[in-house]
């Protein structure tokens, strides 16, 4: 059972609490007792108006876990919360931690709701950093919540925050899950929304793994303060419960309708790390990091006419799209591909496609990557303008097929990074690529983890593909006779790669997103000849 409460609401008294631990007095009968209304959820018009002659405004008061979940339709709400708690564990802990959580996992099931909640944050929570540098709350949760939310609750909520509602959201989880969440994806940060969750306790900036003493009363109490009036009228309330059975008919809420895209998203799982999920994997890793270990000598000892069916046979397939490959210089000055980028071999694949040896140029890349690329030295930039595009035209004039990524970082989201447009001023044409990735357990990017480790996750997953689209050669050399900005033909190449993906177009950079994801702006200072170099980068890089 679920239920959605609505209450008059009253603005916050200034009240003192008693000292003594005298219960409450109970209401007077004259209070009326609630509503309840059976299979339903309210209707827009009691969330859209309100009674003039009594001044109130209505107070959606929603249950996250249970209400506004899909996952809560069946079994212990408390269990159907475990694939959130492991995110934690494995993102933000390690795969020790989450081993540790599944193995507690049967334990679990058979606790009490509240009990349940306390271990898995006990498990999850203990030891880590609190404050800003726990980012999983930001950076991994949010897209695993927001495509488990209901549509038809999801609408409920948005009516009465579009109506100046208040909403007050109670959820079982710990406040620093689920606030970012709540306040910058569902609701947004200027919607009056109240957030009723548990404290995590901190001990020199770590989290202990106890929650704060807080039981149903005081939730109950934090609920009435928000939902008080100033008037002596007491809180007549309505309750909206749906069955289990009519949940199961209720379908996830569509991307398109999210009030904020989901851009930036952070963490290796591929797949919401259900019990069921996390054993699997964990059964998997022993022998994918043999086989990943046996996929990467292949892919460097062996030439692509024959790795390419091995690999494959193996679940590491790449297609080519609409079986179209540009034609290729037959001397002279080289060609410039640009594509968008997924993961930080993407050269490897346009090399494959092309079945030709390619150049790929780099902010930074570590040294891991560079040693078991099977494409060649990489060529590092500097971050300088003038240098960086000298070392380009120097590429493409001794011939080269040189590929760049002008996103600057990757972005694993149906999103395009605003384009650098340094690479149409290099060349009088270009060839656009457009490249998607599928996997089927780890992402082979990070904002916040090590990065040496990006290619080693993708040759461990279990399936994976690689699809590569070579687009018609965009004319550049406009911007040669400075007949078009720059940046006009490199936000035309963007929206024509956007077009053949079916991805959104954004002026986001790759400074914004390790702002949101990893807290900095993406660059690391060295003391060396270069001042800097970029986290995430251009070429191969992640």
């Amino acid at each position: 059972m679920l239920s959605l409460l609505f209450h008059p609401h009253r603005s916050p008294t200034t009240t003192t609490r008693p000292t003594t631990t005298t219960p409450p007095p109970p209401p007077p009968p004259s209070s009326p007792p609630p509503v309840v209304h059976h299979c339903a959820v309210p209707p827009p018009s009691m969330l859209t108006s309100t009674r003039d002659h009594q001044q109130t405004t209505t107070t959606l008061v929603v249950d996250v876990d249970s209400t506004l979940l899909l996952r809560s339709s069946s079994g212990d709400a408390a269990v159907n919360l475990f694939p959130y708690f492991m995110l934690v564990a494995l993102e933000a802990g390690g795969f020790l931690r989450g081993m540790v959580l599944l193995l507690l996992y049967p334990f679990i099931r058979l606790m009490t709701h509240t009990a349940a909640v306390r271990a898995m944050s006990a498990v999850a929570f203990i030891g880590l950093r609190s404050g800003a540098r726990f980012r999983a709350g930001r950076a991994v949760l949010p897209k695993w919540l927001m495509e488990d939310v209901a549509a038809e609750a999801f609408d409920a909520v948005r009516t009465a925050a579009a109506g100046g509602r208040r909403v007050v959201c109670i959820t079982a989880m710990p406040r620093v899950m689920v606030e970012s969440f709540i306040r910058e994806y569902l609701l947004g940060m200027e919607e009056d929304v109240v957030v009723v969750a548990p404290e995590m306790k901190v001990v020199w900036g770590f989290y202990t793994g106890i929650m704060e003493d807080e039981g149903r009363d005081d939730q109950h109490e934090k609920v009435v303060m928000a939902t008080e009036r100033e008037d002596k009228e007491k809180p007549a309330a309505e309750i909206f419960m749906v069955s289990s059975d009519e949940k199961l008919q209720w379908r996830p809420l569509s991307r398109d309708k999210y009030p904020k895209p989901i851009i930036f998203h952070d963490g290796r799982l591929a797949f919401l790390p259900t019990a069921t999920n996390t054993a699997a994997m964990f059964t998997w890793l022993p022998f994918g990091i043999f086989l990943g270990a046996a996929r990467l000598a292949v892919a460097l000892t062996v030439p692509y006419k024959y790795s390419t069916p091995i690999l494959a046979a193996t679940g590491m397939s790449w297609r080519l799209k609409n079986n179209h490959r540009p034609p290729l210089p037959a001397g002279g000055r080289g060609q410039l591909f640009v594509c968008n980028h997924r993961t930080l071999i993407d050269p490897v694949y346009v090399s494959v496609a092309l079945d030709r040896q390619v150049r790929a140029v780099s902010y930074s890349l570590s040294r891991l990557s560079e040693l078991i690329s099977p494409i060649g030295r990489t060529v590092r930039l500097t971050r300088d303008r003038d240098g960086d595009g000298a070392k380009m035209a120097t590429l493409l004039d001794a011939g080269n097929l040189v590929v760049v990524c002008p996103e600057g970082t990757t972005c694993r989201e149906p999103y395009l990074l605003r384009f650098s447009p340094l690479f149409a001023e290099l060349s009088d044409d270009v060839v656009p690529v457009a490249i998607t990735v599928e996997t089927s357990m780890f992402y082979a990017t990070t904002a916040g983890g090590f990065k040496c480790f990006d290619p080693l996750y993708y040759m461990v997953n279990p399936r994976m593909c690689y699809t590569v689209q070579f687009l018609d050669k965009v004319d550049t050399s406009p911007v040669r006779t400075r007949v078009v900005p720059s940046t006009d033909m490199a936000n035309l190449v963007q929206r024509k790669m956007g077009e053949a993906l079916g991805y959104g177009c954004t002026m986001l950079t790759r400074k914004d997103k390790y702002l949101m994801l990893a807290g900095n702006d993406g660059v690391v200072r060295t003391t060396g000849d270069d001042k800097s170099t970029a986290v995430g980068g251009i070429g191969k890089n992640q």
